[in-house]
């Protein structure tokens, strides 16, 4: 009796998931995040500074007014433009990131729940798939033996889940994790001027989230490398230990 496919990834139907991430990718750096180069950003806070001084001296008014406080002030509105511009730029660059990892996310759902319909009437199993968490998603995809924790770049991923559950929720569960985990996204101002402690990592939350570009770099890389290496087939004879909450859901579903 010829092996059944439990689950399969059709060669073609891979590329396009690839193809679709890194276009995505490719297409935010180019048409958004290259518009906020640093050098692009100062020059634009030097063109708001200049006619912020250009403004006030069509007001000023020699018996009252101090050209060094005008000056000044002029000053801090570049500044002001540039902190502007360099947090929009961080906010694009993080929302760019969540949008890839929201699409990977269901793009997976979505294959899991198309095999299973293969072999599986009714809803229970395919809406199990669709409110499973991350952890409950990679037991399922574990049980194929694939030994997708230990991949080299499985930590990105997790790490880019826990990023974009921050940036969506701010402080909660993810952001301790986050912090006690991957700590090096979690940058409070103070601790480049004074000795990390205790005190200082409790104080991280949210707003202390920091992602550079080479972060988004390895985020987008590590979900090109997961549709690279999820098994070309699985079949039911290897499909032996799957996870409890699937075994639960797929026994409300009547066979085909």
């Amino acid at each position: 009796m010829r092996d059944r496919v439990a689950f399969q990834m059709w060669s073609g139907y891979r590329e396009q998931l690839i193809e679709r991430h890194e276009f995505y990718v490719q297409q935010a750096k180019t048409r958004l995040l290259e518009q906020f180069t640093d050098a692009a950003i100062s020059k634009e806070a030097d063109r708001i500074s200049d006619e912020s001084w250009e403004a006030r001296g069509h007001s000023f008014n020699p018996d009252h007014d101090d050209p060094a406080d005008d000056a000044e002030d002029a000053y801090q509105d570049g500044v002001w433009r540039y902190q502007l511009l360099t947090e929009l730029r961080e906010s694009v660059r993080i929302n760019i990131i969540a949008g890839f990892f929201h699409g990977w996310e269901k793009a997976l759902r979505q294959w899991l729940v198309d095999e299973v319909r293969h072999s599986h009437h009714g809803e229970s199993l395919s809406n199990q798939i669709w409110s499973a968490n991350f952890d409950d998603l990679n037991e399922l995809l574990e049980s194929f033996g694939w030994s997708l924790k230990s991949s080299p770049w499985f930590a990105s991923l997790d790490a880019c889940r826990l990023v974009v559950n921050v940036h969506k929720h701010g402080n909660g569960s993810s952001l301790k994790a986050l912090n006690e985990t991957y700590p090096q996204f979690l940058v409070h101002p103070l601790a480049g001027i004074i000795a990390e402690d205790s005190k200082l990592t409790e104080q991280k939350n949210h707003e202390h989230l920091q992602i550079k570009m080479s972060d988004l770099e390895d985020f987008a890389n590590a979900i090109t490398s997961f549709w690279r290496e999820v098994p070309d087939s699985v079949l039911d004879r290897q499909f032996l230990n799957p996870p409890k909450w699937f075994v639960k859901a797929k026994k409300r579903h009547p066979k085909k």
